[in-house]
């Protein structure tokens, strides 16, 4: 029996609207680098007017990314896939990580949220830091690092409550449970989350999550530098830099980043 036989049900045409969809999320997907529409629009079988028509959608549910005239994986397929983190987040963020380290002559990282910390996926660091590790495709603890603290700040009480258990099997006293607890919440109330010396006594780290429309944490941006130069008039000018990067970065990733319409 075939599922045009089937009661209530109705045939559904080879290549429905659907399924185009479909063809171009898994296209963009399963690339190596960002494609353009011209070359979507061939390994689908479509029209390139037919593919845009379609991409504008998906743009705008956030199932896909625009960045000038190239689409990436969307925001809401960087909650289900890694490499798609890897593939479309380090594209669209490395001209901001570049250009706050160049601001601030700081080591510069993009970390996204994994079960039990921050994954470091991309880095920026300057020559002179070049003694301090830049812990690329490292998985990071709460209890430890800022950017992983970032992240967790921007979730709700109960989504924070595996991450704090994972913080103890990691090697964080449940004696100083509370300690963190407070560190998260005024992460949470300042958008800044401010480490030092809990993983290096010489090493600093100042950071902030970058949020999807819905408040949920989509990565975060995170300074590192050494902690003699986090003075009080250093750490406001970084405050400033690191808002103005989020700023970016969360315009770029809601799609609001010119480009052009038919490649």
């Amino acid at each position: 029996m075939t599922s045009a036989t089937v009661e209530g049900t109705l045939p559904r045409p080879a290549s429905s609207a659907v399924d185009k969809a479909l063809d171009l999320i898994e296209i963009v997907v399963q690339a190596n680098r960002p494609l353009r529409l011209s070359e979507l629009a061939h390994q689908a079988g479509m029209h390139r007017a037919t593919a845009y028509r379609i991409l504008v959608d998906l743009v705008r549910r956030g199932w896909i990314m625009r960045s000038q005239d190239h689409y990436l994986p969307g925001t809401v397929v960087l909650q289900f896939s890694q490499a798609a983190a890897a593939n479309s987040l380090v594209v669209l963020s490395r001209p901001v990580l570049q250009a706050l380290s160049d601001q601030t002559a700081m080591m510069v990282n993009l970390q996204v949220l994994e079960p039990d910390g921050g994954r470091v996926i991309d880095v920026v660091r300057p020559p002179r830091l070049a003694m301090i590790t830049d812990l690329l495709g490292e998985l990071l603890p709460i209890h430890k690092f800022a950017g992983p603290m970032a992240l967790v700040s921007a979730l709700d009480e109960a989504a924070r409550v595996p991450y704090l258990r994972a913080a103890e099997q990691q090697g964080h006293p449940p004696a100083a449970r509370d300690e963190l607890l407070r560190d998260i919440e005024v992460a949470g109330r300042t958008g800044f989350a401010l480490e030092r010396g809990r993983n290096e006594e010489v090493i600093a780290s100042l950071s902030r999550a970058v949020l999807s429309g819905n408040g949920r944490p989509i990565c975060a941006l995170t300074i590192v530098g050494l902690d003699s130069e986090f003075d009080d008039p250093t750490l406001a000018k970084l405050k400033e830099h690191l808002t103005a990067a989020t700023d970016e970065l969360q315009r770029t990733l809601s799609g609001t980043t010119p480009g052009a319409d038919l490649d």
